[in-house]
């Protein structure tokens, strides 16, 4: 027990906290959003089995991969199209580019929902769109899709296995407690939910710029580097992730304050 309850041990698990916590705020806003899609009675009970079967896989994923980590990071393919197309391929670029297309996707898709005629008059009855096990199974694909991304970032800290799984497994029950009070705030402040969904679509050009830089992290080459026409593909900063985030929350605050005044403006004016 000693040396497993190491000083070093507890600072990684209090680091990889607080790492999950940073990471996760994207996946929590997905669950919120892609739960509503489920029928209303079963909208808790979704996030609720979502989230546990989620983090359950992603403990056996991070099993998997520091078992076999040396052949996944290892890339198996090159591009050798000088001027056009150059880099490296191994097992997390294809996880990162799958995942941002898939989550880009689903973003426009929403979106365009969200504007179509058929959004606007049966807003309501949208609520049962997809089944349960349907949304379930979407939201565990996407959490081991973030997952991912954060194992990765987990194993660069510690490779002591019940130190990256009890980071996990605290991580759930922070959105386990967090789920539902995000659900209620976008349920009552609908404008959030466009956008969180344009957060979502920043989330999927983050993973394909990820993508482009995930063979050189593992080799160490810069030539593994994908470029494309001879711009190399290149991640955004979590730094400057979370201060667009910031911005457009902001801006989204201040407008509808603005819109707000505006329409009290009116209705006084029509009185008169």
């Amino acid at each position: 027990m000693g040396d497993i309850l190491t000083p070093e041990n507890l600072g990684n698990l209090l680091m990889l906290c607080f790492l999950q916590a940073v990471l996760g705020f994207d996946n929590l806003l997905y669950i919120s959003i892609e739960s509503q899609r489920a029928p209303l009675a079963q909208q808790k009970a979704v996030r609720f089995w979502g989230i546990v079967i989620a983090v359950a896989m992603r403990v056996v994923l991070l099993f998997v991969m520091i078992q076999l980590i040396g052949l996944l990071s290892e890339p198996f393919f090159r591009f050798a199209w000088e001027g056009v197309l150059t880099g490296a391929v191994n097992f997390s670029t294809v996880v990162f580019v799958f995942g941002g297309v898939f989550i880009i996707y689903t973003a426009v898709k929403e979106i365009a929902h969200l504007l179509s005629v058929d959004q606007l008059g049966h807003g309501v009855e949208h609520k049962g769109g997809k089944s349960a096990v349907q949304v379930v199974t979407l939201i565990v694909f996407v959490n081991l899709v973030f997952s991912f991304d954060s194992v990765l970032s987990a194993l660069a800290i510690t490779d002591v296995f019940w130190v990256l799984a009890t980071a996990i497994v605290l991580s759930g029950v922070a959105m386990l407690v967090l789920a539902d009070a995000v659900t209620e705030f976008i349920e009552k402040n609908r404008m959030f939910e466009v956008l969180g969904l344009f957060i979502l679509l920043i989330v999927g050009v983050v993973l394909l710029g990820e993508a482009g830089v995930a063979a050189e992290h593992a080799t160490h080459l810069e030539e593994d580097v994908i470029r494309v026409f001879g711009y190399p593909i290149v991640p955004m900063s979590k730094t400057t992730f979370y201060f667009a985030v910031i911005v457009l929350f902001v801006c989204e605050i201040i407008q509808t304050g603005y819109s707000r005044k505006l329409n009290g403006q009116r209705r006084t004016q029509s009185r008169l």
